[in-house]
């Protein structure tokens, strides 16, 4: 025992002491590329708020607030009790991971950061985003199924392919996964929320199925962490932690981290598909009924044939949509 001991006092997370109510609330640190990337990430926001409302232009306080909260949701699972503990427990990791593929996406993109960057930034950057969301690699990237691959392949890149190790003794790996949950998390949530101006738009319908089907990928990853093997034996060992749960008791709680609370936090994302999806449909029918009135209000056939007086009309003659389909000869 000793000798592990001995071990343990180069590991990261070795030494810490036990977790207790008091420390969940007591417990910081201070990383200094986690303070840096909040402060450019919500300063660049609001001067990018204040840019707008001086050029004149309005911007919604609650978009702010959304956003807001987005950073300061990543300053607290960085500079927290999780953070302090992320190299100790397999549970607090899960909780980090959750928040930056799925909870702090929504936050930010609640915001709409790219509208705020075509109101706010110069005229040459804002052709250069145009042009960006424009080309072929945008389209491909914001695609339906490559968006999903963002959201639902990451968790399993990390646990299945020897990365995590890695990630937990080294800060610098652990920094790029962590940035790339985000940004993989920011692809699928901006591309499929459609807020900002976006390659490619989809129907909210085909979104909203998507979403449901990422909601079993929750449940087959936390499967996997709860009856899979044990992972990072080695580096959990070394921090040789006497107190709380066992190895396998804390990756079956990161695994129901995963599983309900990754399908948890989904479940705003889901209502704002739905709303959306809703909003949507109504303007398409508002526009159908506007065109029913026009052709209504019009006299004689659009071909220039007489209507026919006595008969009843079906309802897909008056659709646009179908009339072309229908129409009699």
């Amino acid at each position: 025992m000793p000798a592990l001991h001995v071990l343990a006092a180069g590991v990261p997370g070795a030494g810490l002491p036990p977790l207790t109510a008091a420390r969940l609330f007591t417990s910081w640190t201070a990383p200094p590329a986690v303070l840096a990337g909040v402060a450019v990430l919500g300063g660049g926001y609001l001067a990018g708020v204040r840019r707008t409302r001086q050029a004149g232009l309005p911007w919604s306080g609650r978009r702010t607030t959304w956003f807001l909260l987005g950073t300061v949701l990543l300053l607290l699972i960085g500079t927290s009790v999780v953070a302090v503990y992320d190299d100790t427990l397999f549970w607090a990791r899960a909780v980090q991971g959750v928040v930056l593929l799925v909870v702090a996406p929504m936050l930010l993109a609640a915001g709409a950061p790219l509208t705020l960057a075509r109101s706010g930034l110069p005229s040459p950057w804002v052709g250069r985003l145009g042009r960006v969301r424009r080309s072929r690699t945008a389209r491909v990237v914001s695609s339906p199924g490559a968006a999903t691959i963002a959201l639902i392949a990451p968790p399993f890149l990390v646990y299945l392919t020897g990365l995590y190790p890695l990630e937990l003794r080294s800060p610098t790996v652990s920094g790029l996964v962590s940035l790339g949950l985000l940004a993989a998390g920011l692809l699928y949530v901006v591309s499929r929320l459609q807020i900002d101006p976006v390659p490619r738009e989809t129907n909210h319908g085909l979104t909203l199925g998507i979403a449901i089907a990422e909601v079993v990928a929750d449940g087959v990853l936390g499967l996997v962490l709860w009856m899979g093997p044990l992972l990072a034996v080695g580096h959990y060992a070394a921090v040789d932690r006497a107190w709380g749960p066992s190895l396998r008791d804390d990756q079956a709680i990161g695994a129901g981290v995963w599983w309900i609370g990754g399908d948890l936090a989904g479940l705003p994302f889901l209502g704002a598909i739905a709303v959306r999806f809703a909003a949507a449909d109504a303007r398409e029918a508002r526009r159908i009924d506007a065109e029913l009135d026009a052709a209504e209000a019009t006299p004689g056939d659009p071909d220039g044939d007489e209507p026919d007086e006595g008969r009843p009309r079906l309802w897909w003659e008056d659709d646009p949509r179908f009339a072309d389909r229908f129409r009699r000869s």
